[in-house]
């Protein structure tokens, strides 16, 4: 099946595309809006900013004022940027066929890319959503929303692309084709 996929030309490049998309969800989490919200729908949040309406009047707070804030940003842009130099890479790996063996240096990168990206995504809600932080009752809960949901799509395309890559040199000799076909049936 990898052979066969990546042999195609039409086919090689899902790598690539793979990661241009784990690229586009990121930026989307990085400037969404809606990382949390409120169950009564008074606060909402995103990475950086914290919105409430205390008395019909809306609030913003900055959360880059808080270490956890600063960390969480931090971790995800270092993921992101690792992702960007990791498809910049890809391009090349995937012109050459004879450096294939640099795919597991890009399965490391991204495996790093996705652990930033894990603690982030980690930090932000459970620090957020301390009782002493900014949930102002034990009744009011957080709900995720759709650019957290973004993060974590990105994430496990990280993941897949980080296996995907460290497990393709194993196949080499097969997909420049040095090796004979093996067949499954054999007629006796």
């Amino acid at each position: 099946m990898i052979r066969c996929g990546l042999a195609c030309e039409r086919c090689r490049w899902i790598l690539t595309l793979l990661l241009l998309s784990a690229i586009a969800f990121d930026i989307i989490a990085l400037a969404g809006r809606g990382w949390l919200q409120s169950s009564d729908h008074v606060q909402t949040s995103s990475l950086w900013w914290r919105c409430f309406l205390p008395q019909g009047r809306r609030r913003r707070q900055h959360l880059m004022e808080y270490a956890w804030g600063r960390a969480a940003a931090a971790m995800l842009f270092w993921g992101v940027s690792i992702l960007v130099i990791c498809f910049i890479l890809s391009f090349f790996v995937l012109c050459v066929p004879q450096i294939l063996v640099f795919l597991r240096v890009i399965g490391g990168l991204l495996a790093l890319a996705a652990v930033f990206q894990i603690i982030s995504l980690v930090i932000y809600p459970v620090k957020y959503t301390q009782p002493s932080t900014f949930m102002p009752s034990p009744a009011v809960t957080s709900i995720y929303n759709w650019a957290y949901g973004f993060g974590w799509a990105a994430m496990i395309i990280l993941i897949g692309c980080a296996f995907f890559c460290c497990c393709l040199p194993s196949c080499e000799d097969d997909l420049l084709g040095n090796t004979k076909p093996r067949y499954f049936y054999t007629s006796a």
